[in-house]
């Protein structure tokens, strides 16, 4: 099963409401089975980045995790969706 980390400033507002619309996505495209997604805040999951398999943030990250974090802004503003779902789709059949 593959760990999918969604995360934002403080682990409350923006990342339920994308964690839902990532719910959704999963279970359209049967999915759900193969992925476990946890929520959480930036500061907490920094120096844990390399534990989860995917990780979605709507908000800044450091430098140094960067190159291992999808943007998820998209499912908030409505552009680019489909381009970051692509991403999590190839990391989670990494």
């Amino acid at each position: 099963m593959k760990k999918l980390l969604i995360m934002c400033g403080t682990g409350i507002a923006t990342s339920t409401v994308v964690k839902g619309k990532v719910e959704e996505w999963l279970k359209e495209n049967n999915l759900n089975q193969e992925v476990k997604i946890y929520q959480s805040k930036v500061s907490d999951e920094i120096n844990r980045i390399d534990e989860y398999d995917v990780v979605l943030s709507t908000t800044l990250v450091p430098d140094k995790i960067k190159d291992k974090v999808i943007n998820g802004v998209p499912l908030l503003t409505g552009i680019g969706i489909e381009s970051m779902y692509e991403k999590v789709l190839a990391e989670i059949k990494r």
